[in-house]
């Protein structure tokens, strides 16, 4: 609790610096790393996000992920309009986003019940797929190195580890990343080149409590989630997922993920 509020009060010094106001309710993000408010200067709004790190690891593109994404221009994105940073006990960065419409398809990442998307919806989610695909970057979200480790350590040698195609990923495709019901997506501080099929295996992922948007997202994104590359990228979320439930989220998934990862095995 103690984090929590000194995170509150780094939102609150980020505002001043600013000169915004906080209009919303802040919201932690992942392990209380992040906490991001609503905010606002006169009749604008904005969402404003501050993430704290260890100075150690206060560097590289995890770090300067959602500026960097600026250059992708063409895709429903949030935009970063300014940056502070500030070192006290911990590195904190600061920054200032547009807001995107409407609101996020779940509250948490894994999905509990249908959502009601329109056809538009989903084929702009492809779109943004292969357009990231297919976008030169020096970024990495995930090496040789870490895709064979994590699969390892889970399921020893009884699969091929050897990534066959890599491409562009956002990295963390899932459900309150997702807006709707004009398509939006958030969270680009992990993009990057990685395993060929890595968001649509991580959505699929996200998905399997709700049957039929398991069979929607297999829909959209079959022919990726079917190659040999697709199959290798989903072995490869499920065990950065499992390693994610070791430290307490997402407990009911466990049954879902390993009934799919037997399938894939």
């Amino acid at each position: 609790m103690q984090f929590r509020e000194w995170m509150r009060e780094n939102l609150g010094r980020a505002a001043t610096h600013f000169g915004l106001d906080l209009l919303g309710e802040p919201r932690l993000g992942w392990m209380d790393r992040s906490i991001g408010a609503l905010a606002g200067r006169g009749e604008q709004r904005f969402w404003l996000r501050v993430v704290s790190e260890d100075v150690r690891w206060a560097s590289g593109d995890f770090w300067t992920g959602n500026l960097d994404s600026t250059v992708l221009s063409s895709l429903a994105k949030p935009r970063v309009l300014d940056v502070y940073e500030w070192e006290e006990h911990r590195q904190q960065r600061a920054e200032v986003l547009t807001l995107l419409p409407g609101r996020p398809c779940s509250q948490s990442d894994v999905l509990r019940e249908p959502v009601d998307l329109s056809e538009a919806w989903w084929v702009e989610l492809r779109r943004t797929v292969d357009v990231l695909a297919s976008t030169p970057t020096d970024r990495v979200n995930a090496d040789q190195e870490m895709v064979g480790s994590r699969i390892r350590q889970r399921f020893s040698d009884s699969t091929d580890h050897v990534v066959p195609a890599w491409e562009t990923a956002h990295g963390d495709l899932h459900w309150a990343n997702l807006m709707g019901p004009d398509f939006g997506l958030l969270d680009w501080e992990g993009w990057g080149r990685g395993p060929a099929g890595t968001d649509a295996a991580t959505l699929l992922s996200y998905s399997l409590l709700v049957p039929e948007m398991v069979e929607r997202v297999w829909s959209v994104f079959g022919d990726v989630l079917e190659s040999k590359a697709g199959r290798l990228a989903q072995i490869y979320v499920a065990s950065r997922l499992l390693q994610r439930i070791d430290k307490g989220d997402h407990p009911d998934l466990v049954p879902a993920l390993r009934a799919h990862i037997e399938t894939l095995l």
